[in-house]
This record gives C-alpha cells, sequence and structure tokens, in this order.
C-alpha cells in the first residue's frame, strides 16, 4: 500500500520574538540585524522541529522571516514605495456589521502594502539565502529529508502590489516573472521544492475584479498564469507546488468563484503538485469537480487537497481526514495524492484565527488521518 505523505501550505505561527523583529524593521526602527539573524535560524529549527514531531513529511521554514506571503516583495525588489488602495473582498462588503466587527476587533491585519512606483529590479538574493540556510540546517538538525519555500507568484504580487508605473497590467505581469525568475530558480537550485502561492487566480475575483463577469475574469487568471509559466521557464515542473486559494479568512465567502471555473487554469500551471482547499464548508463539495473532471487532470499532477480548515480552531478527526483523503486517492490514485491544508496557519506575522499549539495539534491530527487511508 502507498503510504499517503503530508505537508501543508507554508506559514505557520510565529513566536512574539520573531514578531517584534519583523515589525521593527517594518516600520523601519532601529534593530540589530545580527540579533535579528539569530532570531530567524532559532524559530527555523523550532518550527521544523514542530512539524516533524507532527508526523509532517514535507515541512517549510513556516514563512518565518516573511511579514506576509506576498508583500515581503517589497523588502526583496525595487520599485514599491507608498501605499496601494485598500479593497475588502465582495462578501465581507455585503455584510457591514461583520465587517466592522473584524476591524473592532483587529482581525484585519496592519502593515505596508506599497504601489509600484519603478522598475522591479531583484536587490540580490542575500535574503533569499538566509531563508534556504536556515531551512537546510533545520532540516539536517532535525533529520528531515524534504523541504519547500513559498514564493509570491507574479498575480499575487500584482494583486497586493498595484500598478502604478508600467503601461498596462500584462507589462507589469511581465515584468514581475522577469524579476521573480531568480528566485525561483534559487530555491530549486538549493534541493528544495518551490511552492508559488496564486490566489490571484481565485481571491482576486472578488477582490479585485469585481466588475467582471466570471469567463472575464478566467481570461484574467490565465494571464497570470502565462506570467508564471514564464518565470519557470528554467524550473523543473516536479519541482513546483502551486497553491490557488479563496482568502484565508472567516467569512460568508460567498462571493467565491467555484472551482469548476477555474479547474482548467490551475491544470495549466507547469506544476507537479496543485494545492487546493476542501474542507471549509464553502469548498468541501468540490472534490466532485475533480472526480467529474478526472480525464482533465494531467497524468504527471499530484493533488494536494487541503483535509484540515485553517481557520477554525476545531482539531478534525483523522477518520474525517482519511474520509478527505481518500475521495482523492480514489479519483487519481494514492500515490498522486498528498494530505495537506486549506491554506497557511501563519499568513501575516503576528495575525492568525488559529492558536498557535492548536495549530500543530492540527497538524498532528493531519498525520494522523493520512495514516489511516487504506
Amino acid at each position: 500500500m502507498t503510504r499517503i505523505l503530508t505537508s501543508h501550505v507554508g506559514s505557520l505561527p510565529r513566536a512574539q520574538n520573531v514578531v517584534d523583529f519583523i515589525f521593527a524593521r517594518e516600520r523601519e526602527e532601529p534593530f540589530d540585524q545580527a540579533a535579528f539573524d539569530a532570531c530567524m535560524t532559532a524559530a527555523v529549527s523550532e518550527t521544523v522541529r514542530k512539524q516533524a514531531e507532527a508526523g509532517v513529511d514535507i515541512v517549510s521554514d513556516g514563512e518565518t522571516s516573511k511579514i506576509s506571503y506576498a508583500t515581503y516583495v517589497k523588502d526583496r525588489y525595487t520599485g514599491f514605495d507608498g501605499d496601494s488602495p485598500r479593497n475588502a473582498p465582495a462578501d465581507l462588503k455585503m455584510f457591514p456589521g461583520f465587517l466592522q466587527r473584524l476591524a473592532d476587533d483587529g482581525g484585519t491585519p496592519q502593515y505596508a502594502r506599497p504601489m509600484c512606483v519603478g522598475e522591479v529590479r531583484s536587490k540580490g538574493q542575500g535574503e533569499l539565502q538566509k531563508d534556504i540556510d536556515n531551512l537546510k540546517a533545520a532540516m539536517a538538525e532535525h533529520g528531515v529529508e524534504r523541504g519547500f519555500m513559498n514564493a509570491a507568484s507574479p498575480g499575487v504580487i500584482s494583486l497586493f502590489l498595484q500598478n502604478d508605473f508600467y503601461p498596462t497590467r500584462e507589462a507589469y505581469l511581465a515584468a514581475l516573472a522577469d524579476a521573480m525568475k531568480e528566485e525561483y530558480e534559487t530555491i530549486v537550485g538549493a534541493g528544495l521544492d518551490l511552492q508559488l502561492d496564486c490566489p490571484d487566480l481565485a481571491l482576486s475575483r472578488h477582490m479585485l475584479f469585481t466588475d467582471l463577469s466570471d469567463d472575464e475574469f478566467v481570461k484574467i487568471a490565465d494571464l497570470h498564469v502565462e506570467a508564471l509559466n514564464h518565470a519557470l521557464q528554467n524550473v523543473p515542473a516536479d519541482k513546483v507546488r502551486v497553491h490557488i486559494c479563496w482568502g484565508n479568512y472567516e467569512g460568508p465567502h460567498c462571493c467565491d468563484i467555484g472551482m469548476d471555473k477555474v479547474f482548467s487554469t490551475l491544470m495549466s500551471t507547469k506544476s507537479r503538485y496543485v494545492l487546493f482547499e476542501t474542507s471549509n464548508p464553502r469548498h468541501a463539495h468540490e472534490w466532485a469537480v475533480f472526480r467529474d473532471r478526472k480525464s482533465e487532470i494531467p497524468d504527471d499532477k499530484v493533488l494536494v487537497p487541503g483535509v484540515v480548515d485553517t481557520t477554525t480552531n476545531f482539531v478534525e478527526h483523522p477518520e474525517l481526514i482519511a474520509q478527505r483523503v481518500e475521495r482523492f486517492a480514489n479519483i487519481v490514485g494514492a500515490e498522486r495524492v498528498i494530505a495537506g491544508s486549506d491554506c497557511g496557519f501563519g499568513t501575516f506575522a503576528g495575525f492568525g484565527a488559529v492558536d498557535p499549539d492548536i495549530a500543530y495539534a492540527k497538524l498532528g491530527a493531519l498525520a494522523e488521518g493520512a495514516a489511516l487511508v487504506k
């Protein structure tokens, strides 16, 4: 019998000393760089230890050093300044009382989201290399053989760091793709799997492109995939994971575009592994899309369904997790399924709906459930 491997989407809860350093840098306050680096190294080691202890097979660095999975780009590339317009997702606008409650409770993260106001160029891969070194050292220390590192896709950068420099959206995407190529290639060259976070293929439908029809949005999403695949031209597909997301927040999600609409777009990405939500109440039914469109799943694709929710503190029962995994194993075979999470547990530094200890309990349940799959 094929053993079901386990992984997750990438971000994990950060310790308070990590958050303090990240926000000191974010606010351009003075801090000791050597102490910052030592803190990140120790935190990544602890994060990998906890993942291994929980039974996670393919680990990450928890995106420990990043302010968020997308806007970290502003710290590592030129061309970003000022602030981008903030726009609440359409589903939250439909329920203004709930939106106000989120604001009053501090339920939305506060961080800089500058606009693109100049040419996007890498400042060098020094910060990335520190992340890589920390993850590989932690893996060696804790006996973990396989790891992945997250990177922002060109499309998600364009979603959160909006364009005020390039003449068209297409030109901005092309510039981002060219700028990000080296980051992607560096991660894979270090022996790690590369994960591209692509909420632009779903979340942006109800956040930025609300004036378009679903069909018009899918054309935009396809352009984003073209830019992504261009950036991956020198990266082997079998080293690439792509994560699609509708927004990692507890909310109505009644404006989410259906998986059936973006299925072909997701399958067209240059990736071996596709990660997607199947646990939360808005998308749990969509396993049936994969069943009904099995013939459209390329033979080289490995499915990484989210079988634990990342917006609730319920710890899923291992039997439920096993049932969720088995649905996909019955579609493509157990050898082409990895058990994953809906999204990250630490999408933004210092902000997360799930208690840190419960996050790792969920990962433990994930491993237990995967082991039950027959």
